[in-house]
């Protein structure tokens, strides 16, 4: 009877911790609301979108997870950040903007431009790049400029967007 007991128990306990870690597709982490901000409204963002200036270039939103190498979220002017593509960036011809010692203070270190916006400027290469810490195969992008937009743009897909600098958490819907 005690041995029945302890086995629900642990299972239970094991359904929880399953759903509890599910992304659900998205960027939602359950029993989590979004805390990238509010805005904008999705119809305001949408239209935002449909508005912004074209140009040889892509819009960059800096995802910073610890210990993990990639740099962001990257799409082409007047797409959907549905659409975008989390990159590694390949710093042979420009430098990265937080390409500071992860141990620096304040906006002298590493990843100091969590969910900055930015125009990109560069090229996809042929080869992607491999991400030991987050077990993936992504985009390789040589960077060969950079132009600060926004130091408060609010979610990347969804207002449910929950920021957790250790683990990857924020995904395309």
């Amino acid at each position: 009877m005690k041995i029945t007991k302890t086995l629900q128990a642990l299972s239970i306990i094991l359904i929880i911790t399953t759903f509890s870690s599910c992304g659900g597709g998205g960027s939602f982490t359950a029993g989590k609301p979004g805390n990238l901000g509010p805005q904008p409204d999705p119809q305001v963002r949408k239209a935002q979108i449909a508005n912004e200036a074209r140009g040889n270039f892509y819009y960059g939103r800096r995802y910073h997870v610890n210990k993990t190498r990639f740099w962001g979220y990257l799409r082409k002017p007047g797409q959907p950040w549905s659409k975008s593509k989390l990159v590694i960036m390949n710093e042979d011809s420009k430098r990265q903007p937080d390409r500071f010692s992860e141990n620096g203070s304040g906006d002298k270190r590493f990843a100091f431009d969590q969910n900055y916006e930015y125009k990109i400027y560069g090229n996809y290469l042929s080869q992607g790049g491999y991400d030991p810490n987050s077990n993936q195969f992504l985009p390789q992008f040589r960077l060969t400029g950079y132009q600060l937009m926004n130091k408060n743009p609010g979610w990347i897909f969804g207002p449910d967007d929950y920021y957790d600098p250790n683990k990857l958490t924020i995904r395309k819907h």
